[in-house]
């Protein structure tokens, strides 16, 4: 059973960055992709970026292309997003998840956080 912690979610004003971290309890890079997912509410969970395990190859939602930037420490088993230029409407609930897949769907994901929540303020 592979667990996930994120952090570093927090309230900051447009314009601003914020970087999450996911731990993960065991080296899951070997064996999983690893992604962010954010859900605002009212809405459906949002894939934000997944990282590819085989050669690091990030893939983003076009809605936070340019702004956010994923990454692994496989040394440290984290995965991290980095956000930049921040707007209000990247606010959400956002989750780390592993999965099999390799795609920004949230179906196919064996492991999920408990999420750490961003409030972007106007």
């Amino acid at each position: 059973q592979v667990q996930l912690v994120e952090s570093g979610g927090g309230s900051v004003q447009a314009g601003g960055s914020l970087r999450l971290s996911c731990k993960a309890s065991e080296n899951t890079y070997s064996t999983y992709y690893m992604a962010w997912f954010r859900q605002a509410p009212g809405k459906e969970r949002e894939g934000v970026a997944i990282i590819s395990r085989h050669d690091a190859v990030p893939i983003y939602a076009d809605s936070v292309k340019g702004r956010f930037t994923i990454s692994q420490d496989n040394a440290k088993n984290t995965l991290y997003l980095q956000m930049n230029n921040l707007k209000p409407e990247d606010t959400a609930m956002y989750y780390c998840a592993a999965g099999r897949v390799f795609w920004l769907r949230s179906s196919g994901y064996d492991y999920w956080g408990q999420g750490t929540q961003v409030t972007v303020s106007s």
